[in-house]
């Protein structure tokens, strides 16, 4: 039998070292996904003013020292909590029919700028689509467009993650405002 030198050894388990390492470095470089799913919703939210019980969809729960919870408070709304739960249209009409809801929250969390924090969920009902969509992140309302997490779903949406850009497409006071959601799933189960 012959014997292999130490150095041929060496270069072997070198050259194996290499090889799985430009392996691993190909698996790791990033490339744009494209999303498995593209969905646009309008949901529309009427805050309860102390009048609008009848076609309110939100109320305010809490509210600062200075404010109430029939008129929202000053200083860009800081401190006000609003519990929501609004119609989801496929279009920006209030009054067409409703696809799911959106029921959650949202905090108005800065004194210097008009700005939230939202959690929430689409709650499906229809026939074209089942489960559950979630939603979590920051809401700088000044902005044209804004991102929150998708955050995980259920039914149709089974462990859904993505991005959801929301615009104000509409607003009327402080009573109603229409957001428009276009949803980018990046995991689709």
């Amino acid at each position: 039998m012959s014997r292999k030198s130490p150095i041929t050894n060496l270069l072997f388990f070198l050259l194996i070292f290499l090889f799985a390492f430009s392996a691993a470095g190909k698996s790791r470089s990033h490339h744009p996904r494209r999303p498995c799913r593209h969905l646009v919703f309008y949901f529309h939210d009427i805050i309860y003013n102390g009048e609008n019980a009848e076609n309110a969809t939100s109320a305010i729960v809490g509210a600062p020292a200075w404010g109430n919870t029939t008129i929202l408070a000053g200083q860009n709304h800081f401190g006000d909590m609003v519990v929501f739960d609004d119609p989801i249209t496929m279009d920006n009409n209030l009054h067409s029919p409703a696809v799911g809801r959106a029921q959650g929250f949202y905090i108005y969390d800065r004194k210097e700028i008009f700005t939230a924090w939202l959690g929430f969920s689409f709650v499906f009902n229809s026939t074209e689509h089942r489960g559950s969509l979630n939603f979590a992140g920051a809401d700088p309302l000044m902005n044209k467009t804004r991102d929150v997490s998708v955050i995980g779903g259920t039914g149709d949406f089974f462990m859904a993650r993505g991005i959801a850009t929301l615009s104000t497409d509409s607003f009327e006071g402080e009573v109603y405002f229409r957001l428009r959601a276009d949803i980018n799933l990046y995991e689709c189960w």
